[in-house]
């Protein structure tokens, strides 16, 4: 079973109860779903979806753990405890997933997403996108970047 896989069963089985006579909700879905994606922030991303949108993301363990303004430490410690994240944490870990899905989109592939997050980006004033992404505002400014080389307005 390859990661896109296990995402779509870890989202159906997290809305199961909701959808139960309906179809499998697949993990883009959910994430092109705004009331879905509140739902879960509300209710604390579990351990177990972090856990593969982390497997899907160029991020490092340290990143996540600076979006998440936790330590690795704490974030090993989620891990062993299979706890939810507080809704702070669930809504960044959901930003930086529709980030990297858009980033994928664009790219084709996350190794060369990856290269274009840690190059300085003349259209937001010569920072790494990497950098930007550590608050909404930036990862808004990231979002729009990125759809406009999937438009093909480059500045």
């Amino acid at each position: 079973m390859n990661i896109e896989q296990k995402l779509d069963k870890e989202i159906s089985t997290l809305f199961k109860p909701k959808f139960e006579n309906k179809r499998k909700l697949t993990y883009s879905e959910f994430l092109s779903n705004k009331m879905l994606i509140i739902s879960v922030i509300k209710s604390g991303v579990p351990y177990s979806l972090f856990d593969l949108i982390k497997d899907v993301t160029p991020f490092t363990e340290n990143d996540w753990a600076k979006f998440l303004n936790i330590s690795t430490k704490t974030l090993h410690r989620c891990k062993k405890d299979s706890k939810r994240f507080k809704p702070l944490q669930s809504e960044k870990i959901i930003e930086m997933a529709e980030v990297t899905n858009i980033g994928r989109e664009t790219f084709g592939e996350v190794e060369k997403f990856k290269l274009w997050l840690d190059t300085p980006n003349y259209s937001l004033g010569n920072l790494k996108p990497m950098e930007l992404l550590g608050d909404s505002y930036g990862k808004e400014l990231v979002i729009g970047e990125l759809t406009r080389i999937n438009h093909g307005i480059l500045v």
